[in-house]
């Protein structure tokens, strides 16, 4: 495909989510030969997040349901990060072809189909449409009315995301009309007219496919959204063993052993957490909140110095990441270190100044200020 929109070099693809349409040790092959990176979860160096389409099986089971997605592709968007679809991420590699004659707009599609905003992008990062992201195409208007529809009727996006897989290639709905509920007690399944075909968001992948599990990708992936689940939950010991056994399937993920390191320091078990957090930066020196989390393990220890050195290394990094900034303002602080306290704390308000921890910067600014007056008077 020429001409088309390409993967950038330098940019950073996190998955959120088992991937459905392609093995992922396959995907960050060719993500690499682009000298870009692909790999599990979001940091900070993360420029694009890759939904997996294995979110929408998992959302139908959880209690939070769709609403947990939504909060996730909310907080990336807000985080400046692009949000890419399966198939829009094939056709960043090229191993997709982006549908012909799409011209419209993502606000002239929400005008004709009366579909809301909010909805229309879950949907297209779901790869409910032709087109992931605008310009659509007429198609996608014909089923964009389909889903205003279906959700003036009571269906959630989920539910039809969840089950619009399940009917074949997308475009094929165009010539079918679709309802909610059936005769059989299921209000959430969306049903094509001849009512042969039930399109079932519980079962909307193959996962026992001839390619499934060729890779070990499957697995792996359904152990590290196991281990997500259970840190989210709290459960960290749980979480802690998940994330194990991913490392025992990939020793080389940096995020698997930065997750770890996360959930044993949340299980109070601190020198392990410390060992993680040490190996997450040997597997990947520029992961910044490894260094971070590291610093502040080390604070809560006692072991200043140390703490000092890894903040100092966060700061090295990124140089727009506000936390470790503040955090070694504080630690300045309290070894009597003044004056850079005070300049770290400025450095602080430059990158955040609406935050609660931004007033704290400025009142330590004040009080480093007055301390200063103060000596001067009793020098004078």
């Amino acid at each position: 495909m020429t001409g088309g929109p390409v993967i950038l070099p330098g940019a950073v693809f996190g998955v959120v989510g088992a991937l459905a349409a392609f093995p992922l040790r396959l995907a960050a092959r060719e993500v690499e030969r682009r000298h870009a990176e692909l790999r599990r979860g979001v940091t900070r160096r993360t420029t694009h997040v890759l939904f997996g389409r294995a979110l929408l099986a998992r959302a139908a089971l959880a209690k939070a349901g769709d609403a947990e997605i939504e909060r996730r592709a909310k907080a990336e968007r807000e985080a400046g990060r692009q949000l890419v679809s399966e198939n829009g991420f094939l056709r960043l590699l090229g191993l997709m072809k982006a549908p012909d004659a799409s011209s419209l707009s993502r606000q002239s599609l929400i005008d004709q189909s009366r579909l809301a905003g909010e909805d229309l992008d879950m949907l297209s990062l779901f790869d409910a449409f032709e087109h992931d992201s605008e310009p659509y195409s007429f198609r996608d208007l014909i089923l964009a009315r389909k889903y205003a529809g279906l959700i003036a009727s009571g269906a959630a996006w989920g539910a039809i995301a969840r089950s619009v897989h399940r009917s074949g290639p997308v475009a094929s709905l165009t010539a079918k009309s679709l309802n909610l509920g059936s005769q059989h007690g299921r209000p959430d399944a969306i049903y094509l007219d001849e009512g042969r075909s039930e399109l079932d968001g519980q079962l909307l992948f193959d996962l026992g496919s001839p390619n499934s599990g060729m890779f070990g990708d499957d697995t792996l992936e359904e152990l590290f959204a196991e281990a997500e689940a259970a840190e989210e939950e709290g459960r960290h010991d749980d979480a802690a063993a998940l994330y194990q056994r991913c490392l025992a399937i990939d020793p080389k993920d940096a995020i698997a052993a930065f997750n770890r390191a996360n959930c044993l320091r949340g299980a109070g078990r601190v020198a392990e957490a410390a060992h993680d957090y040490a190996r997450a930066i040997k597997l990947d020196p520029g992961f910044v909140e490894a260094w971070f989390n590291l610093a502040g393990l080390m604070s809560d220890e006692g072991k200043v110095a140390s703490a000092r050195r890894h903040l100092q290394k966060a700061t090295a990094l990124d140089k727009t990441y506000a936390d470790p900034v503040f955090n070694l303002a504080r630690l300045e602080f309290d070894a009597g270190n003044l004056m850079e306290a005070r300049r770290l704390w400025v450095r602080y308000l430059e990158l955040d100044a609406e935050s609660e921890w931004s007033r704290i910067a400025q009142k330590g600014v004040q009080f480093v200020d007055l301390h200063m007056a103060r000596e001067r008077d009793v020098r004078a």
